[in-house]
């Protein structure tokens, strides 16, 4: 894996999927995998929620997703990852993280996509909660 083979991003600015999908596109693979993680207007147990704070879990977040990429290459016969996470105030509807995958085959695209995402969910990069209040900080 070369350094242009994966895209890491960690960024308080808005996230837009369509530049990323753009330089994706290959003559060599079948298969275009996206995953956009927006934020949604309720919680787990129901609660109406306004915004999610997303805070970084200390200075590696971004060696952190970059272990997790080359991991994914490892795992299956990738051609390109990016891995795009927000973090900050975001507000409902926002974009919260974009997955890209590049792959021959769809399976593989498919399987280091749900990988990538569980591996973020699990990892301690970020820490996510719930704003239920405009006036809660």
């Amino acid at each position: 894996m070369s350094s242009t083979d994966s895209i890491i991003k960690l960024t308080t600015e808005r996230l837009s999927p369509e530049p990323i999908i753009d330089t994706f596109y290959r003559d060599d693979c079948g298969a275009l995998v996206t995953f956009i993680g927006t934020i949604r207007n309720t919680s787990k147990d129901g609660r109406s929620v306004q915004f999610l704070r997303i805070d970084l879990c200390g200075f590696d977040s971004e060696e952190k997703l970059n272990i997790i990429a080359s991991q994914a290459f490892a795992k299956w016969p990738l051609k390109k990852i990016a891995i795009h996470r927000r973090y900050g105030l975001l507000k409902v509807g926002e974009i919260a993280l974009i997955v890209v995958i590049s792959a021959p085959r769809r399976v593989e695209a498919f399987d280091a996509c749900q990988y990538i995402i569980d591996e973020i969910k699990e990892g301690n990069i970020t820490l996510e909660k719930d704003i239920y209040d405009v006036n809660v900080s």
